[in-house]
């Protein structure tokens, strides 16, 4: 596969975003609110280092929660249209399956979530907790900013190759297909090492679409995960274009 097929999967993904502009915006307003009440949280609980971890592992759980998406995706490409109901017919279809891969996903969030307050205790101290004002310039501040830049990079990076591998594929193969949630994750993991050079650049995209969206205070996720959610069903389409497209209502 050309390693610059991605575009195609973004053009693709925004041609169905615009078919269906009314459901594909309000579902990613619905994650931005989401993302207001976590940062609201993490405020309250005076745990405002646990914003950028949370954010980061929202990586990690997103192509679960695009599987609406997916549907709608779906649906248009054998002719149908689609409302809300008919949406969330993604997460009921295959629901089982997909609830296994949504633990999956959501224990290694928390694993790293857990990980980061681990880090981030080692490197500045266990009741370090200084206000959001001031949370900038403390790390900044403090000689062991490069060690937990490095550590958690590191580690962040690993978690969210191993997320991308199972499930880049899977969860739109879980949607389509009455298959089982380890068959889906083998297919994903071969699919991705198969055609690595383009799902390289996929990865890439996804991070710098998504890391842009984030910093308007989530605003920018509105766009930003309809628009990967439906292209992320492309590229599943476009690496394995022989399989059923699933059922039709």
């Amino acid at each position: 596969m050309p390693h610059d097929r991605p575009w195609a999967w973004l053009a693709a993904g925004w041609n169905d975003l615009w078919a269906s502009p009314v459901l594909g915006l309000s579902y990613g307003a619905a994650l931005a609110l989401g993302g207001w009440v976590l940062a609201l949280l993490a405020q309250r609980t005076q745990t405002l280092w646990a914003i950028l971890p949370a954010t980061a592992g929202f990586f990690l759980v997103a192509p679960l929660l695009a599987a609406g998406l997916y549907e709608v995706s779906r649906r248009r490409a054998v002719g149908l249209g689609s409302s809300w109901p008919q949406a969330l017919d993604g997460f009921r279809r295959n629901g089982g399956q997909l609830a296994m891969m949504g633990g999956v996903l959501l224990l290694l969030h928390l694993f790293w979530v857990r990980l980061a307050g681990l880090l981030f205790a080692l490197c500045f101290g266990a009741g370090a907790t200084p206000s959001l004002e001031r949370l900038p310039l403390d790390m900044l501040a403090s000689e062991r900013l490069l060690p937990f830049l490095i550590a958690g990079t590191g580690a962040g990076f690993l978690l969210a190759a191993l997320a991308f591998g199972i499930s880049a594929l899977s969860i739109p193969m879980l949607v389509a297909r009455d298959v089982s949630a380890i068959e889906a994750v083998i297919a994903s993991w071969r699919g991705v090492m198969e055609n690595w050079r383009a799902m390289t650049l996929w990865a890439g995209l996804i991070v710098l679409f998504t890391g842009l969206a984030l910093v308007p205070f989530f605003l920018g996720l509105v766009v930003a995960l309809p628009l990967i959610g439906h292209a992320t069903w492309h590229a599943y389409r476009d690496i394995y274009p022989d399989q059923p497209w699933g059922p039709a209502p």
